[in-house]
């Protein structure tokens, strides 16, 4: 009874995988990207994407957030809401990506800068850069400036505002108006 059985279920399980083996899905007609078929009209096997279309995650309905700019202008604001943990995130993201040549204090005394190369960064310290829009900073970290690179593939939008928010921090450190200093009981660039 129990060989009978047995020889019932090893047929049923060979007559399953025998029908599992066929390859239609596999052998399919299919073309190489970019390759040419007769298929399509204009000869292309890989069709253009739907005008208008957005992918995933890139819908970027705010023009201030995700460029900077707006009306083509830099914007003089932060378009994120800036707590101190992001300045805290900012400083940490300003230390890996920007103090290599702008230094730890946004002097432009980095450690590459020291070591030869030849173009100085600015300080963020110049009056130039004091009276920037934010906006112009975050344009340079996306799309770079003079021999700085593009960081617009390594840093995600929100950390490029958060080290904006830091440099702002730092040009404040070091040059803070004379009545925020006289509020805190100190005077600007110096002691108590």
């Amino acid at each position: 009874m129990f060989r009978l059985d047995l020889r019932v279920v090893v047929i049923f399980a060979a007559a399953l995988s025998a029908s599992a083996c066929r390859q239609d899905m596999q052998d399919q007609p299919r073309y190489k990207p970019l390759a040419s078929t007769s298929f399509f009209d204009d000869g292309r096997s890989a069709r253009p994407p739907i005008e208008d279309t957005v992918a995933r995650g890139q819908l970027h309905l705010d023009q201030a957030r995700y460029t900077g700019m707006e009306n083509g202008k830099p914007i003089e604001f932060f378009p994120i809401q800036i707590t101190h943990a992001d300045l805290v995130r900012g400083e940490e993201r300003f230390n890996i990506f920007c103090s290599p040549c702008h230094g730890r204090l946004g002097d432009g005394h980095g450690m590459i800068p020291t070591r030869g190369f030849k173009q100085l960064p600015p300080s963020y310290h110049d009056a130039r850069l004091r009276n920037a829009a934010d906006g112009h900073f975050f344009d340079v970290i996306t799309n770079g400036y003079g021999a700085m690179y593009s960081y617009a593939s390594r840093i995600p939008v929100d950390d490029r505002w958060r080290i904006i928010a830091y440099i702002r921090a730092l040009q404040l450190s070091q040059n803070a108006p004379p009545e925020l200093a006289a509020q805190r009981g100190t005077t600007p660039g110096g002691g108590e």
